[in-house]
């Protein structure tokens, strides 16, 4: 399937809109299933599928033609899946491939706040406290916890780990009123404002960032702890070195990142890769002047290498012409067709530029934010 061109004129709104959801629609779960499929390989709906879909639909205005018995049917189904500890488990990939463990990266907690942010989508909540988080709001626990991360290995993952239990956190606070979370949330922020970040770069870790693929490492690591700043509107450390740092990952074809994903071909960057750097790009830019003009000019490139991983179909690739398995057969896309995924956080990052420069390539003038922590908000 050919991708979309990079030097197309914007689409007309409905275009993309249209396609994009369309791509969604052809992956509804089969023969009576709830819930949505990770792709056209896929037999089985999954709940991240469900998520990523539900996410995107949010984005393009879609879920406000629901009735509420719709939206009812949508917070039952989410809430179905949660367990006694309050984190949600879809039993199609749990135990299996990446999720085997429940690691602490992408197993049930990074689960978790796909849903909650799902869930706000559509207007609801998390049915049962979640009660998993309730160690990490003692500080002498929690504080143990940051120190013992591998801070000289690989950030990405600290960075999940460390976005997950601050999301949860934040979440727990303003959502289901556990007042022991709130300072909680403050000590993690005044932790990571002052343990293991250099003043020099704006990023944390203990990486040497003067190889650009190291350098998309820890801006990849970083992008998972800049949000609970942003949340909770509290200031970025170092933010002008930061927004160097971040706009150094900009590569030759438009994208970021430097071969983290992609070795063979470093500059056709990943879903992941580019968004690490986009989100933070576009909130810092609402929060300072500093190098404005160039943060727009990086936009406007970057917009047009993410349609480029537009397919045919309606949907996005995680990396251009090639495949990708997120860790387990049913969350697995093809080389030249969309997936759930990447076509979730492809259009979160198109939604986020254009949120911050005006439409540039979708043509879509109205982009929908929820206000729950995480990636999907809008402060």
């Amino acid at each position: 399937m050919n991708s979309q061109a990079a030097t197309s004129e914007p689409l007309a709104a409905s275009d993309f809109r249209c396609g994009t959801l369309a791509f969604i629609e052809s992956n509804r779960a089969l023969c009576g299933e709830a819930g949505y499929r990770y792709s056209r390989l896929c037999r089985r709906a999954t709940l991240y599928s469900s998520c990523y879909a539900i996410l995107t639909r949010h984005l393009l205005g879609d879920l406000e033609s629901l009735t509420q018995g719709e939206r009812r049917d949508w917070l039952a189904f989410f809430n179905s899946y949660q367990d006694e500890d309050g984190l949600f488990r879809d039993p199609v990939i749990y135990g299996e491939g990446w999720y085997k463990g429940d690691p602490a990266w992408c197993g049930r907690m990074h689960l978790t706040c796909h849903v909650i942010s799902a869930m706000a989508s559509l207007g609801g909540v998390a049915q049962r406290p979640i009660r998993h988080i309730e160690p990490y709001c003692d500080a002498g626990f929690l504080v143990d916890w940051l120190e013992r991360r591998p801070w000289g290995g690989d950030i990405a993952t600290v960075g999940n780990e460390i976005m997950n239990i601050g999301v949860l956190l934040q979440y727990v606070r303003d959502f289901q009123a556990n007042k022991a979370a709130a300072p909680a949330v403050e000590v993690l922020l005044n932790w990571l404002g002052s343990n293991y970040i250099s003043s020099r770069t704006g990023l944390w870790g203990e990486l040497d960032v003067g190889d650009k693929n190291r350098l998309s490492r820890a801006v990849m690591g970083a992008y998972h702890w800049w949000p609970l700043f942003f949340y909770d509107g509290v200031p970025v450390p170092f933010i002008e070195r930061a927004i160097d740092s971040v706009l150094l990952t900009q590569n030759p074809n438009g994208g970021f990142g430097w071969g983290v994903h992609n070795g063979a071909e470093p500059f056709n960057s990943s879903a992941c890769e580019d968004i690490d750097s986009i989100d933070p790009l576009v909130r810092m830019s609402a929060l300072t002047d500093y190098r404005r003009d160039d943060i727009r000019k990086a936009i406007v490139k970057a917009a047009h290498w993410v349609m480029r991983n537009r397919q045919a179909d309606g949907g996005f690739v995680f990396i251009l012409g090639r495949p990708f398995r997120y860790g387990h057969d049913e969350l697995d896309g093809p080389a030249d067709w969309g997936a759930m995924f990447p076509t979730w956080f492809r259009t979160l990052s198109l939604a986020l530029m254009e949120k911050a420069a005006g439409t540039i390539v979708t043509g879509n003038a109205r982009w929908c934010f929820n206000a729950c922590p995480g990636m999907q908000f809008w402060r």
